[in-house]
């Protein structure tokens, strides 16, 4: 495994180019899905994961970033308690569960 400063480094470059990919992205979409190639290389040589904010902004099938209404669809599937994106690039789907509201219940006693 590699030394911890290489990984940290890595970490810090990972963040770097997806956040200028974010930036970048409604200019030049070519240029911000290269950016998420290099960060992607980066963590696979380093070992290193990338962020959780960040993976789910990205597609897994053609590697674009997401973004809803620009190449993205979002949709709540209330029965199956999951939010879908859907690439639409290249259609791929990814599902992520949520937990719904937790609503009290009210009390029906009355004082007196």
């Amino acid at each position: 495994m590699r030394p911890f400063w290489q990984r940290r480094i890595a970490k810090e470059r990972i963040i770097l180019l997806l956040r200028e990919a974010e930036k970048i992205f409604s200019r030049n979409r070519k240029l911000a899905k290269r950016y998420i190639e290099l960060a992607r290389r980066i963590g696979m040589k380093y070992r290193v994961r990338m962020p959780r904010k960040y993976k789910r902004m990205i597609c897994r099938n053609c590697h674009t970033l997401l973004r809803p209404g620009a190449n993205c669809k979002v949709e709540i599937d209330s029965k199956l308690k999951v939010v879908v994106y859907t690439c639409q690039e290249c259609g791929h789907v990814k599902r992520y569960p949520y937990k719904g509201k937790i609503r009290k219940k009210k009390s029906k006693r009355r004082s007196g």
